[in-house]
Formats: structure tokens, sequence, C-alpha cells
């Protein structure tokens, strides 16, 4: 399945290294599928988002994905993909930029043309450069924030909640973030999804590591910080997101939770309802 990331930093900003993959001649070992894509998406020092993203068609093609990046951002969202749609390339390599806001999905939404007819509806076709599903949520999700003027969370929860009762979900588990404001939210119970509160530095340096994505960070051994990931990394007091709450972290870092999504899809899809490249794209 896709993995996802998230490290809210704060007011201040602070530098953090990267690793999105292991060396390409230890990743056949790692699992039983490759990884599709990578992508690192931050807001710097002016908070203009910034994308850093290659598909990974093969592992000649993995140096962008295996190589260190040293970045300097308040906040930092990171994505490995498993393609369930779409093609192999940058367009559709997460993590996508819509309204100056950073978004990255793992999971699985069906009913495309469904979809696709709401957005167009909604006039924001235009923001959809690829094939994924995940960037028309994101479209769906940016036509809701800006119907609430502005309102992020209540955008979230009113595009979420119209793609639980009109089309096909397996997960949307989401990241999204401005350059002071981070939200995650896992829905329905399908992937897990996790929040670190490292709002009180206990001295130690950040330094995470899972089976696919590494983060580090000299600067946050002593400044607080919020991490998100869709599985437990090294070391540290994961607490693991209730189905369908959404987890809001403000520029103070406050941490907000709430459930908003209390009942399941209505079209609740299970494993053996997907497509076989989605069924693969899912596996844990």
């Amino acid at each position: 399945m896709c993995r996802l990331f998230g490290l809210h930093a704060g007011r201040e900003l602070v530098t953090a290294t990267f690793w999105l993959l292991d060396a390409p001649d230890n990743l056949a070992e790692q699992s039983r599928r490759n990884p599709d894509g990578t992508g690192l998406g931050v807001f710097g020092p002016d908070g203009v988002a910034v994308l850093h993203k290659e598909p990974v068609a093969a592992w000649q093609d993995s140096e962008f994905a295996t190589e260190a990046h040293d970045v300097t951002a308040t906040t930092f969202i990171a994505h490995v993909r498993y393609a369930s749609t779409g093609a192999l390339d940058t367009a559709n390599t997460h993590p996508f930029l819509q309204d100056g806001r950073i978004f990255a999905h793992n999971g699985v939404v069906e009913g495309l043309d469904l979809l696709d007819e709401r957005i167009r509806e909604l006039g924001v076709a235009d923001l959809v450069a690829g094939q994924t599903d995940s960037e028309r949520v994101f479209a769906l999700i940016t036509a809701a924030v800006r119907d609430r003027a502005g309102d992020i969370g209540v955008g979230i929860v009113d595009a979420i909640g119209w793609l639980a009762d009109n089309v096909p979900i397996y997960a949307v588990n989401i990241l999204l973030s401005t350059a002071t404001d981070m939200w995650a939210l896992r829905y329905p119970d399908t992937h897990e999804l996790f929040v670190l509160d490292r709002t009180v530095p206990a001295q130690r340096r950040l330094r995470l590591r899972s089976p696919r994505i590494r983060a580090e960070s000299e600067h946050l051994t002593s400044q607080p910080s919020v991490v998100f990931a869709s599985e437990p990394m090294d070391g540290e007091d994961w607490q693991l997101i209730a189905p369908g709450e959404l987890v809001h972290v403000a520029a103070d870092l406050r941490i907000d939770r709430r459930t908003v999504l209390p009942r399941p899809p209505r079209h609740l899809l299970q494993h053996a309802d997907l497509s076989a490249q989605a069924a693969a794209s899912q596996h844990v």
C-alpha cells in the first residue's frame, strides 16, 4: 500500500533529511511489489509550496527516491506510491498541489465516472492533471473548501462525506498541509494511520525509520513537532488514529482530534472487490 508521512515543525523552520526508499538492490527483498513513485512536498522559507517527485518505473530510475534529500521547511509531506490507477508518470505521483495546499492519499476510491461528473459540476475539473483517484479526491476537497470560505477541516468532512454516500470506497487516508497547519484523516478502518506527539521533546534527535521512509532532523532534538505515518516507526510512542477521526495540527502545534465520520461508507469495498492492479497496490 502507499506510504504516507507528515511532519509539522511549528512556526520555526527546520532542516530535515529524507530517504524515500532504501538502496535499489535491497528493495526487492522488502516487499512483494515494488513502489511506483515517490514524492516530497514542503512549505519552505518563503511559505510557498514546493514539490519534489518522480515516478519509479524501473530500478534504473530510482536515484531520486534513494538519495538523501535535505530540505528546510515548517511542514513536510512524503509519499511512496503503489499505483492503483493512472500511469507511472510525474502527473500521477503524489503529493499534489491545489490552491496552495499539499495533499497525499492512501487507498482506493471507485466510481470515478460519478466523481468526475461531480467535479465538473463544482467547476474544478481543471485541477485534475492526471488519472488517479487521489487527485480527484483532492479536487473534491478543494471545491468544498472554497464553498466553505476556506475552512479546510469542514471542507474535508464535506468532501469525504459525499464520497462515503455516493461512490464505492476501500480506503481514504489523507494528509493535507499548508505552511501553518496539517490535517490527517483515517477513513474507514481499512488501513492504519498513526500520529506521534513530540510537542514535549525529550532531548532526543528526530530519527525515524520504516521499511520505506526514513526521516532525521538535528533541529528537532529540543524543538517540538508532530508526525503522521502509515505505520509506526522506530522507537517512538505512536498513537493509532481512530476510523473516521480527523486530526488537525495548528501552527502552534495544538492538536485537535475529532471523530467526524462515525459510520463506514455506504458502499464499502472489500479487498476481493478490487481490480487486480488496485488489490496489488493495497498490500500492507
